[in-house]
């Protein structure tokens, strides 16, 4: 599995880089078919203080998951993304055991 990570307007330092990549790497548990990842990070323009947008694609044979999550912190964000993700893969792996 292959975590692409894009950041828009903004270099992305080496922490973050690692904790996206620890964080995603964990969906593997819960649906072992997945091709590959692709985050795209960016800082939306408004005076909120959530303001970090963390825009997660999982490949899957068929299919893409699309999940999006704004948060204060890249990491907020994606911990979000992540939790929401494993619900998703867990309900595809159920449908697709049914068949």
């Amino acid at each position: 599995m292959k975590v692409n990570i894009q950041a828009v307007n903004f270099n992305v330092d080496r922490k973050l880089v690692d904790f996206i990549n620890s964080r995603l790497e964990k969906l593997q548990q819960y649906f072992d078919k997945i091709v590959g990842i692709d985050v795209s990070l960016r800082t939306e323009n408004t005076s909120d203080k959530e303001n970090k947008s963390v825009d997660i694609i999982v490949k899957i044979p068929g299919d893409d998951l699309v999940v999006k999550k704004t948060a204060k912190s890249f990491e907020e964000a994606t911990d979000m993304g992540a939790d929401a993700l494993e619900r998703l893969l867990v309900k595809r792996k159920e449908k697709i055991k049914t068949y």
